[in-house]
């Protein structure tokens, strides 16, 4: 389902808030540190000179995503690995555990939370990315055009992607014992190129639409969206404005007494 060149269109602008999350973990040694949902693995990489000494593992769902990750050179304390996100389980409880950008494919954010405070040690950190765009006009485009006839038959069983409020993660992780900080942040993407905002949406919201319709309905689905979008997100000469939120969270849970 996932393509990783086409996600890589607009990686500088996405790899953004991971690196911005980065920052806000505070500083710690580490044994073992997953990166949940790793793509193709090159962020990855990035934890694994953050803590030079630990373990590190890579998880995607994604078997493109994995395939493409363990082509990068890599030490040998790094390893990627293809699993369910929201089954996996590491070897042993977890220093740190990130998540960039893919717990919003996952149901039910209250339990998923207790069962990822599970996975870490005493003292881990728990810290995630989830994008907040989901009621912004390319959002509800999509929507307005699964929800036609001759597409929501087929389109009924895929997953929308979704987050909850910054105060329910702060309440849940706080309920659980942990420390929270929690903030949001929009960024205003100005994307180069024909139908840009269309191209982003391509690299990730679109790829599960995209596989239950197959070639034929998935090109006259893009050729319904693509006229809505460019009068949503005109371009300028300089390239086509794309407003995007995402909420952060950097969870830390209380060290063994």
């Amino acid at each position: 389902m996932w393509d990783p060149s086409q996600y890589e269109q607009f990686r500088d602008a996405r790899k953004r808030p991971f690196f911005e999350l980065l920052a806000r973990v505070p500083p710690s040694t580490a044994g073992l540190v997953a990166d949940l949902g790793c793509g193709t693995g090159d962020l990855t990489l990035s934890l694994a000179e953050r803590w030079s000494t630990a373990r590190l593992l890579g998880v995607d769902s994604s078997e493109s995503m994995i395939s493409e990750a363990l082509r990068r050179p890599a030490p040998e304390r790094v390893r990627f690995e293809l699993a369910d996100l929201a089954r996996w389980a590491p070897p042993a409880p977890l220093d740190v555990l990130v998540s960039n950008a893919a717990l919003h494919w996952l149901p039910d954010h209250a339990a998923l939370l207790t069962r990822l405070v599970g996975l870490l040690a005493p003292g881990g950190v728990l810290a995630f990315q989830v994008p907040a765009n989901f009621e912004e006009p390319s959002h509800r485009r999509i929507d307005e055009v699964r929800a036609l006839p001759r597409f929501a038959p087929a389109l009924a069983a895929v997953r929308r992607g979704h987050s909850e409020s910054l105060a329910f993660y702060e309440a849940r992780l706080s309920a659980l014992g942990l420390s929270v900080d929690a903030w949001e942040t929009a960024y205003l993407h100005v994307l180069p190129g024909e139908d840009a905002v269309l191209q982003w949406l391509l690299g990730t919201t679109l790829r599960p639409v995209l596989a239950a319709l197959g070639p034929e309905e998935g090109q006259a689905f893009l050729d319904t969206l693509r006229p809505l979008l460019r009068q949503d997100y005109p371009a300028s000469p300089h390239g086509t404005p794309f407003l995007f939120r995402r909420r952060f969270i950097v969870a830390v849970r209380p060290s063994a007494s």
